[in-house]
């Protein structure tokens, strides 16, 4: 049994002015710091007000700027004929202040899109190539560099937790946390099946290849969420790391893998010396996929596309990469679609996951 309990926000700018203001009281009592880990949930709080915050006045001073700007322009058109210069000018900057109103706009509406409760918390990022060998083992690799491309444009942070390498090429699986605000919320466009299609340069005879790899999310809920594990329904294995590795990271026997026995579920961490430190994020990894788990139950009828693992094959895919015959990226639940291979494979992935954030909004309101 996992009792699950959160509490969400709103995007509401007299609410998260309050919430601010009782956070910084928060963290300015002389003993905050004693428990630095205690913390943690709530500078994250903190940065993702201060964020909402800055872009609804963003969006208040942008539009008095335009109507300013409007009544300038208005003004000194209705002037003398030596005023027309200033008129123009005026009319410059109010087509400017337009532009930034409208970026502004699209910025807030996709954050106003991610209304879960979920959706401000950290994300935990794993891929796994599908059947095919070194060709899937690549594209997984590709994809862990547009992810990581993608994150750093958005001064996100990224820690590995776990990382298996290829036999020859790519990898076999990989772990990450991506830190930054509403980062899960951002990231769950990209949950599913990614087909790639190319001349592969593994065949020397210059065939056309279609790989596959699958790509999970789930929200970092860390200590944020009360989830009712109990220590003996866990399973904890010890074993040596595999793969390359530093002074005596695959000499001992310090990787663990923890599993809950009701479901079945599982998480390993390699990366570290320490089984301690492995443990940890084991562990954490672990709370963080049965939280997945009862989101998907308790929303069954918004997560149906994703509630059981499609098979990492053909039909099964939400996007497809080509890069021959044709170059062409397009996402097979929005109909998003875009010739620029080269930028979405450099984490240029705003368009997809802004696409699928409305048709996720326009299906949960459908009447």
């Amino acid at each position: 049994m996992i009792a699950l309990t959160a509490s969400g926000g709103g995007f509401d700018l007299p609410a998260n002015k309050e919430r601010l203001k009782e956070l910084e009281e928060e963290l300015a009592r002389p003993d905050a710091w004693n428990n630095p880990e205690a913390m943690t949930p709530l500078l994250r709080e903190k940065s993702r007000l201060e964020g909402d915050i800055g872009r609804l006045e963003r969006l208040a001073k942008l539009h008095a700027d335009m109507h300013d700007w409007l009544a300038m322009a208005a003004e000194l058109a209705d002037g003398k004929d030596e005023a027309s210069g200033e008129a123009q000018e005026a009319l410059e900057a109010l087509a400017a202040c337009q532009e930034d109103l409208a970026r502004a706009l699209d910025e807030t509406e996709l954050v106003m899109l991610l209304g879960a409760e979920e959706d401000s918390h950290d994300a935990i990022l794993e891929i796994h190539p599908g059947a095919g060998g070194t060709e899937s083992q690549d594209w997984a690799e590709m994809l862990l560099r547009l992810y990581t491309r993608w994150s750093a444009r958005r001064k996100f942070t990224i820690e590995e937790l776990d990382y298996l390498p290829g036999d020859e090429a790519g990898l076999k699986s990989v772990t990450l946390r991506i830190s930054g605000p509403y980062a899960f919320g951002f990231l769950k466009s990209e949950r599913g099946i990614h087909r790639l299609i190319r001349i592969s340069p593994f065949d020397s005879s210059g065939r056309r290849h279609t790989s596959f790899a699958s790509v999970d999310i789930m929200p970092d809920v860390g200590d944020d969420i009360e989830l009712d594990i109990r220590e003996s329904d866990l399973r904890v294995d010890i074993f040596r790391s595999s793969g390359p590795g530093g002074q005596s990271v695959n000499t001992t026997s310090s990787a663990v893998r923890i599993t809950h026995l009701p479901t079945g579920i599982s998480a390993q961490c390699q990366n570290e010396k320490s089984q301690h430190q492995n443990r940890e994020t084991a562990l954490r990894v672990l709370r963080a996929r049965l939280y997945n788990l009862e989101v998907q139950k308790r929303e069954a009828a918004r997560q149906a596309q994703y509630a059981g693992k499609d098979a990492i094959a053909f039909g099964s895919q939400i996007r497809t990469y080509t890069l021959q015959p044709y170059r062409l990226v397009k996402d097979h639940r929005t109909g998003c679609e875009t010739a620029d291979v080269d930028g979405v494979l450099d984490g240029q992935i705003d368009t997809f996951q802004h696409d699928y954030l409305l048709h996720r909004h326009e299906q949960e309101h459908r009447p």
